[in-house]
């Protein structure tokens, strides 16, 4: 579809108010959800390092949780009496 003029562009045949209402609301909330996600990531990156903080604070500094032993691969002698 071609248009004579820039102003044809955003009359768009009558149609175009409903076409760039529908653009500015997508836009609108694509830079609510954008600024919601970060907002929402900082706080979660936050109750984090309180809580760590808090187990630190309650646990003392150097009481850090002990790693998990590997796994062995010990041979077992199985008797078949």
């Amino acid at each position: 579809m071609a248009f004579d003029s820039f102003s044809a562009f955003i009359a768009m045949e009558g149609h175009g108010p409903y076409v760039w209402s529908c653009y500015a609301v997508f836009f609108i909330f694509l830079a609510g959800m954008m600024i919601w996600s970060v907002r929402r990531h900082r706080s979660v990156i936050e109750a984090c390092r309180r809580r760590l903080a808090q187990q630190d604070a309650t646990q003392g500094k150097d009481a850090r949780p002990k790693p998990k032993p590997q796994a062995t691969f010990t041979r077992v002698e199985v008797s078949q009496d």
